[in-house]
């Protein structure tokens, strides 16, 4: 079965050596349960019924923090895949949306059609499709593409049809049905949906609403925050399908000031890196400091010793985390 672009394997390259120093910053799983909640994520099995504003409502006042927000409207009616960003982490969301959905979705055909006609017309739907959103929808209802990565048959049963969907995000699952429906000739409609992935997160990590309360409560109560550390993720998890560079630790307070990434301050950088590219930047521990648009490939941030490599776009990491280690004014 082909992948989503979240699950393409990405590799890193080693730039020059470098080591950290254990005075600044802290690894992901060293952070206390206070910054753990700031820079987590939650990975929420949506019931169907509340709206996903609703859900996050919820959430923000079960854990007690300022803010939250979700990576991907889900309908009423659709349960799932419902990633959460809790403080500091809501300033990433956007990095979910080039990462790919997953659906699992049940069809019901208006008349009878053969299994071997439907795969055929899942093979045409296959691809870059055109859409037009339905009636109730929050965009503006004008032709727009998609890509469908993957249309898989699971089970056929009368007229409702079972299949997997991996598209891109913005694709109207509703509509495609309607529209497959009107290709085979005897119509269709939607009858249910299910997310089961949205970027790195899947239903391997989800947390039900009940399982989210419980756990903070027993850190709360009694003090126990293992629960909670399962049921929220850290916030390096959401950007897994990002391409990456890891960072010098001098070169870590510039960026949290919002200054470009410059060839020196690289050690690590991903095997693939296109101009273009959007970037997550790591320190030698494995935080995230932040997201950036690459300005050069991987073959000439190997092999070139000047020059912008990656301009910053969207800071996660508070300034003074790492002692300064640069001169003259940020840009």
């Amino acid at each position: 079965m082909n992948k989503l672009p979240s699950e393409i394997e990405r590799k890193l390259i080693t730039r020059a050596k470098a080591k950290t120093s254990d005075k600044f910053g802290k690894r992901p799983s060293e952070r206390t349960i206070e910054e753990h909640i700031t820079y987590g994520f939650v990975n929420l099995d949506k019931p169907r019924g509340p709206t996903s504003h609703e859900v996050v409502a919820w959430v923000k006042k079960m854990l007690n923090v300022k803010k939250a927000g979700h990576g991907g409207t889900l309908d009423p009616k659709v349960s799932g895949v419902l990633p959460i960003g809790l403080e500091k982490s809501t300033r990433i969301l956007q990095v979910l949306l080039p990462a790919g959905k997953e659906y699992v979705c049940v069809m019901r055909l208006h008349g009878d059609v053969s299994e071997s006609r439907l795969k055929e017309v899942f093979t045409e739907f296959t691809g870059t499709i055109v859409q037009r959103p339905p009636v109730k929808s929050a965009v503006k209802r004008q032709l727009r593409t998609r890509k469908i990565y993957y249309l898989e048959l699971l089970e056929v049963d009368a007229r409702d049809v079972l299949f997997r969907v991996g598209c891109e995000a913005g694709t109207y699952i509703r509509k495609l049905c309607h529209d497959m429906g009107e290709v085979l000739g005897v119509g269709a409609h939607m009858l249910e949906l299910r997310r089961t992935k949205s970027g790195s997160f899947t239903e391997e990590t989800l947390v039900t609403l009940h399982d989210l309360c419980d756990a903070y409560h027993f850190w709360r109560e009694d003090g126990d925050e293992s629960f909670l550390r399962k049921a929220i993720l850290p916030v390096e998890f959401a950007v897994k399908h990002l391409a990456k560079v890891v960072v010098r630790d001098s070169a870590v307070d510039a960026l949290c000031h919002g200054a470009d990434l410059a060839i020196p301050g690289i050690v690590k950088v991903d095997s693939e890196l296109n101009p273009g590219d959007l970037v997550a930047m790591f320190t030698l521990k494995g935080e995230l400091i932040a997201l950036g648009k690459a300005k050069l490939d991987t073959k000439t941030i190997l092999t070139e010793n000047s020059g912008i490599a990656v301009k910053t776009t969207r800071v996660l990491m508070s300034p003074g985390t790492y002692p300064r280690g640069w001169k003259g004014k940020t840009t």
